[in-house]
């Protein structure tokens, strides 16, 4: 996994690029240093959304609409499970183990010292959203009575694991840093807009709003991550690996469709009702153009190191329309570009 290859003509020498940490104050700024454990007030049921109905298109539906007020209250409640269950298992199964690998100088690729040090911190970092993921989740579900719908498995780890199984056993270790990179370089609207909606319960925005904060910092880390893992493929890893690019980022972004499944038969609803609902909230159409954008920054930070130089690699994304009908269009980077617009980066079931 050391191996250096001749650069696609777009990525710099490892000698060029230059390490500067972000996290340099994170003793002053990281949450798990600076923010207080999250509560729901007095432990009591809290009034407010549990999450935004502008997200969630399963909640705004005609036909959990018409069971009321409570149906839709549910819908969003049970929303935020989903995400809470799925932000602890990105952390613990994808991103730990690679921060883990980094920190200590096990990930196969040749790294700044500055770079292994920060993975601690970012470790550390995502053990914390983890636990207050799983910390938000248990409070609601004392505070409400109501059992939290919790998949017995993501899709998004299904998906992961089978992409890896379809690689050479020698590349696997390798895949996980790239399905890593991938996580944590994805922007989508609920770490973007959640902190600043004044209808949420405070909790569940003062969670969020931690969380996006130091995944603005771990957005900037995995970009320059990137950059220094490219570079040291060779041809052949290059193909193998960033075909497996795109299947990650369908993986993390698109529905977990029977997970939202499980929310509206929590809601009440049939089974019939169930299917017409997700077929009229998650249209392809959407799914495409939803996924694009939370993708946008991830694929500006792949082309800028030269991913796409490979055809096969460009059919993948193409064919997993992620590119739209003009190809690379909106996607080239940005020279000036060293971070998303947005501090908040983190994926969406």
């Amino acid at each position: 996994m050391t191996g250096s290859a001749a650069g696609t003509g777009r990525s710099a020498s490892l000698d060029e690029i230059v390490y500067r940490s972000r996290l340099t104050r994170w003793d002053q700024r990281a949450s798990v240093r600076s923010k207080p454990r999250r509560v729901l007030a007095c432990g009591e049921e809290p009034t407010g959304l549990y999450f935004p109905p502008e997200i969630v298109p399963i909640a705004t539906h005609a036909l959990v609409a018409r069971r009321g007020a409570t149906a839709t209250s549910r819908v969003l409640m049970q929303r935020l499970h989903v995400y809470l269950d799925f932000t602890a298992e990105l952390e613990h199964e994808v991103v730990n183990p690679i921060c883990s690998a980094v920190s200590r100088g096990r990930s196969g690729l040749r790294l700044p010292d500055g770079m292994l040090e920060d993975a601690f911190k970012i470790y550390t970092d995502e053990a914390w959203h983890a636990q207050f993921s799983d910390d938000l989740g248990r409070q609601i579900v004392r505070a409400t009575g109501v059992p939290a719908v919790r998949p017995q498995s993501q899709a998004f780890m299904r998906s992961l694991m089978a992409m890896q199984h379809a690689l050479p056993s020698n590349l696997h270790a390798l895949s996980s840093v790239f399905a890593a990179i991938v996580s944590e370089t994805l922007i989508s609207a609920i770490l973007a807009d959640i902190p600043s909606d004044g209808r949420m319960v405070a909790a569940v925005r003062e969670v969020v709003s931690d969380h996006a904060v130091d995944e603005g910092v771990h957005h900037v880390y995995f970009a320059k991550l990137l950059e220094h893992a490219w570079p040291q493929l060779t041809p052949r890893q290059r193909t193998l690996i960033g075909v497996q690019l795109a299947g990650y980022i369908r993986a993390y972004l698109d529905p977990d469709l029977a997970a939202l499944a499980d929310v509206l038969f929590d809601a009440g609803l049939c089974s019939d009702d169930v299917g017409q609902v997700l077929h009229d909230a998650h249209t392809p159409q959407q799914v495409d153009r939803e996924t694009r954008a939370d993708a946008r920054a991830t694929l500006r930070h792949l082309a800028r190191v030269g991913v796409f130089d490979d055809p096969a690699v460009l059919d993948a994304f193409q064919s997993a329309r992620l590119l739209g009908a003009s190809g690379l269009s909106g996607t080239a980077p940005d020279p000036a570009a060293t971070e998303p617009r947005h501090l908040a980066t983190e994926v969406r079931p």
